[in-house]
């Protein structure tokens, strides 16, 4: 222990003992006065004193102490040396002034601060308060570029869900789509989505109405909800697929002849845990080519018709869907699920060609996915009933249907540096009839499909198919069976 002699009322610091490592250092204050020494005083502070430094004498102790609060050791000490009479009068009673101006600042501080705050949230409120429900609208959409060219089998020939095949077609836009969905407040999402590249006769890219339905829902997390107006049918898994994420160019005819556009005038209600919902998201997020949020379990009540048609009977369609997706410890996603709908249709005729009206509706079907990652399988079928036109009688009647189709799919994310590739093989088979068709005729699929779809940017996709269509052509009659090899080119935006 070193001590240092000086005259009463001067303070002095100096380090002891201080290392890389102290937040502290030791404060000896020594007065000699009366004999009273005072050693060894603790306390924090906020700079440690050099290696070199060396006694730093002060103008006035007080002026140090002036800078802790009321009641701090610091505060103790100059009252202990006020009594003893080693501070005089005057200095004390300058502290406490300055003591007192402090404490006065430091209220009126507290009283600007507390009213800053305030006056910052009544902003905030304010500007809350008039953002427009435009505010929360969000834009997004793709397009598709598509090209063909028949190499092999018959030429003349037509599709049903795509006009773009076939002799003198050239480049077409199968699809040019616009969506505009927001979360309106907290229990009102909407969505919209028009087409600008829907057909009217021989008249293409003509604007129509795809989605347009708000989801209400009942809780803070969003997991009921009831979603009324025109959207997709909770059926299938290819079918809710969007066209945006699919692999292959066209859905199967399997599933997709259940309902045309995959849509209609309906209410459905969808339940979903918040993880599954989350778990939706992440699918489509990481490139997997889900189906979307339609509920763990969906069931719900439509007009059977079918999207922009004017419905033709009293009876409404049902429709029941669960799936259950779900994520191994290897961080393997899976799927798995059955849908079902029931109804009475009414098909379209056309010369003399005899209808009873309505007739039975209804199917069962199931679907299985293992997410690429990167060997991928998706799979599905479906069985029931429907009209059906008998081409030996010319009359519609009620017939069975059953079909589905396997896929076969490898992801490599990173190709090269290129971006992401996915080669892919599908075959898909089909007996039953086409209901949207005017006449509703059979059709027998046995189609194969090859392609691979390269995404250099999230933005851009290319996709080249080799398809060889085995099928009727449901289009026109005599509906005639025909066998073609062609090739498919689509580019993709995404904005």
């Amino acid at each position: 222990m070193s001590a240092l002699r000086i005259s009463p009322g001067t303070l002095c610091w100096f380090g002891h003992g201080v290392t890389e490592n102290q937040k502290f250092c030791h404060c000896f204050v020594i007065f000699m006065s009366s004999n009273l020494v005072i050693k060894d005083y603790l306390t924090s502070h906020s700079e440690i004193p050099d290696e070199a430094s060396r006694c730093r004498p002060r103008r006035s102790a007080v002026r140090h102490l002036r800078r802790s609060g009321a009641g701090s050791p610091l505060t103790d000490l100059i009252e202990s040396l006020y009594k003893r009479g080693v501070i005089e009068q005057e200095e004390y009673e300058r502290y406490k002034e300055a003591k007192q101006e402090e404490r006065g600042r430091s209220r009126v501080e507290r009283r600007e601060r507390a009213l800053r705050e305030a006056l910052d949230k009544e902003r905030l409120a304010k500007l809350e308060a008039k953002k427009s429900w435009t505010d929360k609208i969000d834009f997004r959409g793709y397009v598709q570029f598509r090209d063909s060219m028949v190499v092999g089998g018959d030429e003349d020939i037509r599709l049903w869900n795509d006009r773009g095949v076939g002799p003198n077609t050239g480049i077409s836009v199968r699809r040019a789509r616009m969506i505009f969905s927001g979360q309106i407040s907290d229990n009102l999402f909407i969505y919209i989505q028009p087409d600008l590249a829907s057909s009217a006769g021989d008249t293409g890219n003509v604007l129509q109405l795809r989605d347009f339905y708000g989801d209400i829902s009942f809780d803070d997390k969003r997991e009921y909800r009831i979603r009324v107006g025109q959207s997709k049918i909770p059926y299938s898994f290819e079918d809710l697929q969007s066209s945006q994420n699919r692999l292959s160019l066209d859905r199967n005819d399997a599933l997709n002849s259940c309902c045309t556009n995959e849509r209609d005038l309906g209410a459905f209600f969808y339940w979903a845990p918040a993880e599954k919902r989350a778990m939706f998201s992440e699918l489509n997020r990481l490139g997997l080519k889900g189906s979307g949020d339609y509920g763990v379990i969906a069931l719900g009540a439509y007009n059977g018709q079918g999207a922009n048609r004017a419905e033709r009977n009293n009876n409404m369609h049902t429709v029941a869907r669960f799936t259950w997706p779900f994520k191994t410890e290897k961080e393997q996603y899976y799927e798995f699920g059955i849908s079902a709908m029931n109804g009475q249709f009414s098909p379209i005729t056309s010369g003399t060609v005899r209808s009873d009206g309505d007739y039975r509706d209804r199917r069962v079907a199931l679907h299985g996915v293992i997410y690429p990652q990167p060997w991928g399988v998706q799979a599905e079928w479906n069985w029931g009933e429907g009209p059906e036109l008998n081409q030996r009688t010319n009359r519609i009647e009620g017939g069975s249907l059953s079909g589905g189709y396997i896929q076969l799919m490898y992801r490599q994310e990173d190709f090269f540096g290129c971006g992401a590739l996915t080669p892919f093989v599908k075959y898909q088979n089909f007996s039953g009839a086409m209901k949207f068709q005017t006449n509703a005729p059979a059709t027998n699929v046995n189609d194969w499909e090859f392609g691979v779809e390269w995404q250099p940017r999230k933005e851009i996709e290319l996709t080249v198919v080799w398809q060889r269509y085995d099928r009727n052509d449901v289009t026109r009659a005599p509906y005639s069976e025909f066998k073609s090899d062609v090739l498919r080119t689509q580019l993709q935006y995404n904005f």
